[in-house]
């Protein structure tokens, strides 16, 4: 199984001037946690980072001191995740017919999550960890004003990975390139293609860090992890 870390974004909500997954948890980076779980995964043979060309020294340093077994490439990136995702896909070996794809920021993921996803992707063309939505949503218009409350039964957060038949995301994402769709995920292009999607249940620490809440939360999480 192949997998794709999108991993050229800034960490400007994390008020950080650099990208986010170069930032330290527990005296690792963000992106040192996320390659150790896939490096554990036994499912995943080969791992392509993309990133900015700017970070590329960073993240073969990275790379250096964790000595991975499992085959790495580095490839460039774009402005956003959309754009990122499609060359990552470009750049996939001859012959992979299925992509998990993980944000490098949702640190946290376990081997066992990917390993579930990578298994559950054997038997359908598309999938996405999830997790069940506890809070009541509220649909609201643009003054302010509630509009609809969901049935939350039927709400899920979505998270990563994301995995999907090589093929047919290459076909969506050309689409959406042909279409101008701009979308937060790629199932959300598998959704407007009319082709199914099924949720594997996630990990509720697979929380995404995007704000210095979420990474002292992380590290809350992970130091509980490695004394237990």
């Amino acid at each position: 199984m192949y997998l794709l870390i999108p991993a050229a974004g800034m960490g400007r909500r994390m008020g950080s001037d650099r990208n986010k997954l170069l930032l330290k948890l527990l005296d690792k980076p963000l992106l040192a946690w996320t390659l150790q779980a896939a490096e554990a995964a036994n499912q995943l043979s080969w791992i392509g980072i993309i990133g900015q060309r700017s970070d590329f020294p960073e993240f073969k340093e990275i790379l250096a001191e964790l000595s991975l077994s499992t085959s790495v490439e580095l490839i460039v990136g774009s402005k956003t995740r959309q754009e990122s995702v499609y060359n990552g896909l470009q750049a996939l070996p001859k012959g992979a017919s299925r992509v998990l794809i993980h944000d490098g920021a949702r640190c946290l993921a376990t081997p066992q999550l990917l390993e579930r996803c990578a298994l559950a992707l054997l038997d359908c063309p598309g999938l996405i960890a999830a997790v069940p939505v506890k809070d009541t949503i509220k649909v609201v218009d643009d003054t302010g004003l509630i509009q609809d409350t969901p049935d939350r039964r039927q709400l899920w957060a979505a998270q990563t990975p994301q995995g999907f038949d090589v093929q047919l995301l290459k076909e969506c994402h050309q689409k959406g390139r042909n279409c101008g769709w701009e979308v937060t995920d790629d199932a959300a292009l598998f959704e407007k293609c009319q082709l199914p999607v099924r949720i594997v249940e996630g990990e509720e620490t697979n929380l995404k860090v995007t704000t210095p809440v979420d990474l002292a939360i992380a590290q809350y999480i992970l130091h509980q992890r490695l004394q237990s």
